[in-house]
């Protein structure tokens, strides 16, 4: 429901008056914070209070969660993914009653899919964004308390061995799961010299979730191990493999490393869900210039697009989202992975195995020999794939892949590095992407601040931002406004939530392509580049630093990496 909504029933049930309202837009405005937030913070309104105007008006009963006992049995019923897409809670459960507390009751559809599954009538009650938020905590107390109640059951001394057994079937489950809750892209299950550490990789930062006694290591570790089809009788190298879970109907892949370390079996969980992420150009990033030269270069017939950055920058998300676009029926679209990380209908995967001798250049020669009219291969590893990447889009396909390099510029170069002849880099490369990921501020804390030279003199010292603020013709830095986020609970108190990529967009142009055969230095490169109005990495996170969307000091550090 909208503020202005909120308003005009706040008027009408008497909770406020039009100078109240007059009052307090004047000062929302003057200090840009929400009408809702003055009432707040002058206690002319609580939280309660709105809650029951509003429920008034929808002719329901409201649910005051703060102070409603939520049952931890109710709650698992609707799952979180699912309780955060639809802001909805269930908060008691028996026999006779089913209640849903909901921040949209008009919400219909979603009563009636509820009531179908669970085979029981829902009596649906009228939630505010505080209430939902405040019972969202439960699910973090609900799944602490399964592992504990799982670790009583495997520390009773005549439990029976399928018993024990299926209480780590579950524990590993329930790490999997809540790991793909909060939309983590990496479990780590660290084993130390009195415990066990498992902490989950959010939006690109550790954060500690568990500890687990030392005695459950080795019954875990094998656990994994046997999902993933990887022999459990070896500890002392590293092992890779694969495994599935499901999350209601989701398939989950989960890619699975186990490493020795000095106490016993280090083991990482990338959890690869497409579902997580959105895979279009314009949710990972693309905006204005930079997404107009990237769709000009997916327009091509043929020719190379290639994406460079770190591990962990988002370079197969860049490039499934272009496949997105160019997967359509009247083409044959081929891949090469490794791994493949997302299913993709309609595009013919190969996963890379060494083991077999499928590598990317034999696997990239069998392609070709497919008839595809695209190709993504996931990595220029050496000279064979790019000698047979090169020569692809040399002889009518579109080919897509990533380089190891740090700016959009160097990957040229880096081609020459392999043996590729430089004539053949200008008349194949149309476009290279350069990118970074930075963590989106949390909208439910976020706020705003004049930038100081003075406070900030770390960042004033980079001439980079110096010479940004020129190009943007600001000369009093002081009056310039960024955005940050102070922490709350649905960020985890972070400042974050949710990731986008920063993008540097070298477009080959004819002047770029002399260069190139000129075999120019990626300084010389990135100085025509420039020229022609190329953003670098660190400017196109200081204009999204500007919009609101991440901090300052965010875009500084990734661009440091």
């Amino acid at each position: 429901m909208k503020e202005d909504q909120v308003k005009q029933i706040l008027l009408e049930k008497s909770y406020i008056t039009k100078e109240d309202l007059e009052k307090a837009e004047d000062y929302a405005k003057e200090h840009d914070i929400s009408v809702m937030d003055y009432f707040f913070k002058e206690n002319l309104l609580s939280n309660k209070i709105v809650g029951q105007a509003i429920a008034e008006y929808f002719k329901i009963v409201y649910a005051d969660l703060e102070n409603e006992k939520i049952d931890p049995k109710a709650l698992q019923i609707i799952p979180e993914p699912i309780a955060r897409e639809k802001k909805i809670i269930s908060f008691f459960f028996d026999s006779n009653n089913f209640k849903l507390g909901m921040v949209n009751p008009e919400d219909i559809e979603i009563i009636h899919l509820i009531e179908k599954k669970i085979g029981h009538q829902i009596k649906p009650y009228y939630i505010t964004e505080k209430d939902f938020q405040f019972a969202l905590e439960f699910y973090k107390k609900s799944v602490k308390d399964k592992v504990k109640q799982i670790l009583e059951k495997l520390d009773n001394e005549i439990l029976e061995k399928e018993e024990s057994d299926q209480a780590m079937v579950e524990l590993v489950d329930l790490l999997l799961e809540y790991g793909y809750q909060k939309k983590a892209s990496d479990v780590h299950i660290e084993p130390y010299r009195e415990n066990i550490i498992v902490r989950f990789r959010i939006d690109g930062i550790m954060h500690q979730i568990l500890e687990l006694p030392k005695n459950l290591h080795d019954p875990v570790i094998s656990r994994i191990k046997i999902m993933s089809k990887i022999r459990i009788d070896q500890h002392s190298s590293a092992q890779d493999g694969k495994l599935q879970f499901f999350s209601q109907k989701d398939r989950i892949d989960v890619r699975v490393s186990v490493v020795p370390v000095t106490e016993g079996e280090n083991v990482v969980l990338r959890i690869l869900s497409a579902k997580n992420r959105k895979l279009d150009l314009e949710s990972i990033g693309f905006f204005a210039d930079n997404l107009t030269k990237i769709k000009n270069a997916i327009d091509n017939p043929h020719g190379m697009i290639l994406v460079t950055g770190p591990t962990g920058s988002g370079k197969s998300t860049t490039l499934y989202s272009v496949l997105k676009i160019l997967n359509r029926p009247e083409v044959h679209v081929s891949s090469i992975e490794d791994p493949v990380e997302y299913d993709l209908e309609g595009v013919s995967q190969i996963q890379v195995n060494v083991k077999t001798g499928l590598t990317f250049s034999k696997g990239l020669r069998s392609i070709v020999r497919q008839d595809p009219d695209i190709i993504m291969i996931g990595e220029i590893r050496d000279n064979e794939t790019a000698s047979i990447a090169i020569n692809s889009a040399l002889t009518g396909h579109l080919v897509l892949s990533t380089i190891h390099t740090n700016d959009s510029p160097t990957a040229l170069p880096r081609l020459m590095d392999m043996q590729i002849e430089p004539f053949l880099i200008s008349s194949t490369v149309s476009v290279v992407v350069a990118q970074r990921l930075v963590r989106k501020i949390c909208l439910k804390c976020r706020e705003s601040y004049e930038f100081s030279e003075d406070k900030e003199r770390s960042v004033m010292d980079q001439n980079l931002l110096k010479e940004f603020f020129k190009n943007k013709k600001i000369k009093n830095t002081n009056k310039i406004v960024f955005y940050k986020g102070v922490g709350c609970k649905d960020c985890n108190y972070t400042g974050y939530t949710g990731r986008m990529g920063i993008f540097e967009v070298l477009v080959i142009t004819e002047q770029i392509k002399k260069l190139i055969i000129k075999k120019a230095s990626s300084d010389e490169i990135m100085e025509l580049a420039r020229k022609q109005g190329m953003q670098i990495i660190m400017e196109d996170g200081l204009e999204k630093s500007l919009s609101g969307i991440t901090s300052i000091d965010e875009v500084f550090r990734v661009s440091r990496e």
